[in-house]
């Protein structure tokens, strides 16, 4: 199990070294508009798993939309902090 800093710090990381083998490097290669795209459809897993598939499936589908998020702020070179001053 990871926190949600954990996850960015690895994110970061992976996207630091750009290892062409890693689904994060392969989601940032498509930019920002193939990642907007997979944050909209996770989006709406989101609500479909809360709306009939209960809990551990709306866990799981939260983690991939909070995941996409985070390939988002890199694409768009956001830090936690640029995020956290709104919350």
């Amino acid at each position: 199990m990871k926190t949600f800093e954990e996850l960015f710090a690895e994110l970061k990381q992976k996207a630091a070294e750009r290892d062409p083998n890693s689904g994060t490097v392969k989601a940032l290669n498509k930019g920002k508009h193939a990642i907007g795209k997979k944050v909209i459809e996770e989006a709406g897993e989101v609500w479909m798993a809360a709306e009939y598939e209960g809990q551990e499936k709306t866990a799981e589908e939260i983690s991939q939309l909070l995941y996409h998020l985070q390939v988002m702020m890199l694409a768009c070179d956001l830090e936690l902090e640029d995020i956290y001053k709104y919350l």
